[in-house]
């Protein structure tokens, strides 16, 4: 099916994907529809920016019929207040010519609004795990009339700890149901999930778990700390045409916070992370989409709910600690066809954090020298600073090991005597030949 008339899809649906400007489906879209629309259950692996939120809309809205009952028939879950949002507008966009009644639920609002808005009656509702649980432990939610449950990102839900959340909606689900998940990659606790709950589903891998996107170039540079990267990172921002459009992520609010306070271009940049206020984090997002902030800092926690066109450049200024979620954040960039850039920092800590990503990859990412310009920073961070906030990592145990151990022993507590050399000697050391990609970080999860 090259064309979306193919489908056969109803007029009003149509027209609006027509008005969407759609030409052609995306290759998850093609290998979802039918089977999606037959009934069956379904596993959808691919790349974050192929149109999996469109893949499973389109069958679920073909066969939506219109009713005038009061309990959803459709549950589509996902682990962000910002993709909430993006997916309800979706279905706004999506059903001009349809009557359709779709909501979204989320924390951080005022739950007593959202059971008003329950109560006049509702087709689809969107909701993340905890406030949507919440809602059907009041009774005002009912969600025995569930006929397909969709759970969209699966993979980031259960790096973020949702897995006894989803056990506890799926309690009070029918066991008759349609299941649809979506993912950007396949993990061994995707595949525990889907053994679980889904009856023989018909799984369509369009992109294998960790592979780069061709059209996003991809560079790295080792940098010994945090103020140095900070340092660096204002020297290289300097250049706004090059740098038009940047998504900077961070591993926890507190870097979002501290960044923002030390980066020079004020006016420019905005910061989101789940501790904000949904006021705040909806404005941010506006601002960096029309324009108004050339820089957004952001944590991981709510990457997967920016959908933002034409973004120039996404930073890594801490090496994410999944290395899947890596990949998602490079997936920010490059989108609908066009050439995106992506910049990973790392330090002497993190570099187990790169390895395991390149093998996840099995691609090398090129190495990058250190500008000589910019200054090489011996300030350190607060003691009570945290480098891996757990409260972000809520199932970070579960994961296992992510590469080979870097605690290791300091040079002054060893018994062996160990020279002392320049940062820039090391890195010439280390680099001066491109790091060989390799899977000790891959053998060491398997044992």
């Amino acid at each position: 099916m090259n064309d979306f008339k193919d489908f056969k899809i109803k007029k009003q649906l149509y027209n609006a994907i027509v008005e969407l400007g759609f030409e052609k489906p995306t290759p998850i879209q093609q290998e979802s529809y039918s089977t999606i629309l037959g009934g069956f259950d379904f596993v959808g692996i691919a790349q974050t920016g192929t149109g999996k939120t469109i893949a499973y809309l389109l069958p679920i809205l073909q066969d939506l019929k219109f009713s005038d009952k009061p309990h959803p028939t459709v549950l589509v879950l996902v682990p962000t207040r910002e993709l909430v949002i993006q997916i309800v507008e979706q279905i706004d966009k999506l059903t001009p010519y349809l009557d359709i009644r779709a909501l979204g639920v989320y924390g951080g609002t005022n739950i007593k609004t959202q059971k008003q808005a329950i109560l006049e009656g509702l087709d689809i509702i969107v909701g993340t795990p905890r406030r949507l649980y919440d809602l059907a432990l009041t009774n005002v939610l009912r969600l025995n009339s569930i006929k397909k449950l969709v759970i969209d990102e699966v993979d980031i839900m259960l790096d973020f700890g949702f897995k006894t959340q989803l056990k506890n909606i799926f309690e009070h689900l029918p066991r008759k149901r349609q299941n649809i998940l979506f993912s950007a990659t396949m993990t061994t606790y995707v595949d525990d999930l889907i053994d679980g709950f889904l009856v023989n589903p018909v799984k369509k891998i369009i992109t294998p778990s960790g592979t780069p996107l061709e059209n996003i170039s991809q560079e790295s540079y080792a940098i010994p700390n945090f103020y140095t990267k900070a340092n660096l990172l204002n020297y290289l921002l300097q250049d706004k045409e090059e740098y038009s459009k940047v998504l900077i992520f961070v591993a926890t609010k507190n870097t979002a916070d501290r960044l923002f306070e030390i980066l020079k271009f004020e006016s420019e940049v905005s910061v989101i992370h789940s501790s904000k206020e949904q006021n705040h984090r909806s404005k941010s997002i506006e601002k960096f989409e029309n324009g108004t902030s050339r820089i957004l800092i952001a944590t991981d926690v709510i990457s997967r709910g920016i959908d933002i066109d034409k973004i120039s450049t996404v930073i890594s200024f801490d090496t994410p600690f999944y290395p899947e979620n890596y990949i998602h954040r490079i997936g920010r960039t490059g989108r609908a066809g066009q050439k995106g850039r992506s910049i990973l920092f790392f330090n002497e800590k993190e570099i187990a954090l790169k390895e395991a990503i390149e093998s996840l990859m099995n691609y090398t990412i090129p190495f990058n020298d250190f500008p000589e310009e910019v200054e090489v920073s011996n300030q350190l961070l607060p003691e009570k600073y945290n480098p891996f906030d757990p409260d972000e990592l809520n199932d970070k145990n579960s994961r296992g090991d992510v590469g080979a151990s870097f605690h290791k022993k300091s040079a002054k507590n060893s018994k062996e005597k160990v020279e002392r050399k320049s940062y820039k000697k090391i890195l010439k050391e280390r680099y001066k030949k491109p790091i060989k990609r390799g899977d000790k970080i891959q053998n060491k999860n398997k044992k």
